[in-house]
Parts: C-alpha cells; sequence; structure tokens
C-alpha cells in the first residue's frame, strides 16, 4: 500500500506500491510497542514546535523592538515549521500506522504540496538571512535592507516555493488497491509521473537534492565561513566592541540553526533518494528506518526555538514574560540599547540581537 506518510514530506520521492513484498516484510510499526513510542514522539514534536514556534511569532508581532528584518526572516522560518508540524506530522503519523490514507482525494494532492512548500520556505529562509548577514558583515554595510523590501523577498520565497513545490500537486494519484490476501480494497495516496516508472521521480528528487539541500548548504557555509574570517580577523575600535559581540553572538545563533538543519535532514534526503533508485527494499525494517529517518528531520522545526531561547537573551526574554516567570517590562529592548531605525535599518548591522 506504499510506504509510511504521503510520500516524503515534500522530497519528491516515488511512493512505491509495496504490497506485494510487505507481505515477506516485516513491519515492526505495527507491534503496539513501537506504535506507543511514534505516537510519543510525534505528539511531542508537534507540541514542542507549535509552542515554540508560536512564540517566536508571538514575540516579534507583539514587541515592537523586535520587528527587524533579521526577526522578520526568523519569523519567517517559524512559520513554515509550524506549517510542517499541523500540515505533515498529523497525516503522516496516521499513514504509517494505518498503512491506508485516509483523508481523501483532495488532501493526497494538498498535503504533500503543503509539506514540500514549507520545506522549501525553509531552505530560502536560511539561505537569504546567510546572504544578508554576509552583505552586511563582511562588507561592512551598516544600513540594512528595509522592511519593505524583506516582505518583497519573503513573497518572492513563497512564491518560487509554491513553483517548485507544484509537481507534488500535480503528479498524484489516489486510488483504491487491492489486496488479494485479505480480500479488500485499501485507498492509496501515491505519485503518478507521465513516464509511469520511477525515471521522473529519480530527476524530481535528483533536482529537488540540490536546489532544496546540496546548494543552499552551499552557499550558506560559503557565508558563514567568510564572515567567521571577517570577525575573528577584525579589530574593531574601542567604541565598536560591543556592535562586534552581537555580531559574533547572532551569528552564532544563525550558524547553530543552519547546522541542526543540516543534520536532522541530512540522513532523511539520502535514504529518500535511496527509495528513488529501489535501494530499500533489500531492509527488512524498510518502514520503521524511514519513519526514524523522518522523526529525526522532523525535529529541526522545534528545536530553533529552543536555540533561540538558549543563545539569544530577546528571545529568551520573552518567553519568559509569556509564561510568566519575570516581570513583563513595556518592551523588549535589543542588547546595548541598540535599536533599529525608523526606515527599518539596523545602526548596528545585528538586528537579531
Amino acid at each position: 500500500t506504499g510506504p509510511s506518510g504521503p510520500d516524503n514530506e515534500g522530497k519528491g520521492t516515488n511512493t512505491q506500491d509495496l504490497s506485494g513484498s510487505r507481505s515477506v516484510m516485516m513491519d515492526s510499526t505495527k507491534i503496539l510497542g513501537v506504535q506507543v513510542v511514534l505516537i510519543a514522539a510525534y505528539s511531542l514534536i508537534i507540541l514542542l514546535g507549535f509552542i515554540g514556534n508560536s512564540l517566536v511569532i508571538y514575540i516579534i508581532v507583539k514587541y515592537k523592538t523586535m520587528r527587524t528584518v533579521t526577526n522578520f526572516f526568523i519569523a519567517n522560518l517559524a512559520l513554515a515549521d509550524l506549517m510542517v508540524d499541523t500540515l505533515c506530522l498529523p497525516f503522516t503519523l496516521v499513514y504509517t500506522l494505518l498503512d491506508e490514507w485516509k483523508f481523501g482525494a483532495v488532501l493526497c494532492h494538498l498535503v504533500p504540496y503543503a509539506q514540500a512548500l514549507s520545506v522549501h520556505v525553509s531552505t530560502l529562509t536560511l539561505t537569504v538571512i546567510a546572504l544578508d548577514r554576509y552583505r552586511c558583515i563582511v562588507f561592512h554595510l551598516d544600513s540594512r535592507i528595509s522592511k519593505k523590501l524583506s516582505f518583497t523577498i519573503i513573497a518572492i520565497m513563497w512564491l518560487a516555493a509554491a513553483v517548485l513545490a507544484g509537481p507534488l500537486a500535480i503528479f498524484r494519484e489516489y486510488r483504491y488497491e487491492e489486496i488479494p490476501s485479505i480480500n479488500l480494497k485499501m485507498a492509496v495516496c501515491s505519485e503518478k509521473w507521465p513516464s509511469g516508472n520511477n525515471r521522473d521521480a529519480t530527476i524530481y528528487s535528483l533536482s529537488m537534492l540540490l536546489l532544496q539541500y546540496v546548494f543552499p548548504l552551499a552557499i550558506i557555509c560559503y557565508a558563514y565561513t567568510r564572515i567567521w574570517f571577517k570577525l575573528k580577523n577584525h579589530v574593531s575600535p574601542t567604541s565598536r566592541n560591543e556592535n562586534q559581540c552581537r555580531r559574533r553572538k547572532t551569528t552564532k545563533m544563525l550558524v547553530m540553526v543552519v547546522v541542526v538543519f543540516a543534520v536532522c535532514w541530512l540522513p532523511f534526503h539520502i535514504f529518500q533518494l535511496a527509495i528513488d533508485l529501489d535501494l530499500v527494499l533489500i531492509f527488512h525494517e524498510y518502514k520503521l528506518l524511514y519513519t526514524v529517518f523522518h522523526v529525526g528531520a522532523m525535529c529541526s522545526t522545534f528545536v530553533n526555538p529552543l536555540l533561540y531561547g538558549w543563545m539569544n537573551k530577546n528571545y529568551r526574554n520573552g518567553f519568559l514574560m509569556f509564561f510568566r516567570c519575570q516581570n513583563k517590562p513595556e518592551s523588549i529592548h535589543t542588547e546595548g540599547s541598540v535599536r533599529g531605525r525608523s526606515d527599518g535599518t539596523s545602526t548596528s548591522g545585528t538586528e537579531a540581537d
């Protein structure tokens, strides 16, 4: 009836018809204990991701001093992670446990599309943040892009992501697959490419691996490497030491976000490519492996807010104030009382601080 989950959460992998081979394959996801662990893991990720990313957006919207260009991009990243938590994980969990698509033909097209859209937006946002900091720090451009331009860039990112995710909405099939061994028809949501074989799926999957993972990470790594060397070798006047310190702290936080994203998604990307190349059926626990790698990838959706709270004083204070763990001031101020100008630029070049 196909692998666990509606394909590959936007990575372009072909959903194989495995009903014939599943009978000779072990399926540990049917064991009660394994199902309890999976339900607990997915539920925890959904809960932490929803609360954490909602709080990030709430703090940026509520406090005027947090409405800066870099924080707008961070809010966009949080929104994409919220989409994954709400439009990806619940459906994937049910499909994994029941081995049947219970959500009808319309959602068969829309859910994988929304999943792909959110992952593309996340990758593009991380890339834009890295390039923005590269522009400001490496080239000493203290004036940041305007807030109006940042919203335009965010709109372009969503448009580009919508186009790239389009094939997963178009080339899909909702059908009933007959299982002769139990004389039962089960609903299946799978990809159906024009070629009728794995060729198109493999081409799309490889293209998305490059566009969604390899190329963006290469750009991000180059940008942050140049930033790291610039900050390491730059000797600031005493009056600007505080600004340099903030830049280092903010850059370190953003680098950690990228590292988490890369580490969480790498095993899942490799496994998805193996699916398209028909290399996974040699594993008896194919479905369990898919689910474990998927859980690992989804962990990236709730880790980001934890990183913000750990490494950024403003977000940490905002979280504490929301839960009433400390007195609530009138607003959250940037560290060192450096604020952005009214046109959306920052005199320090460190708007995430």
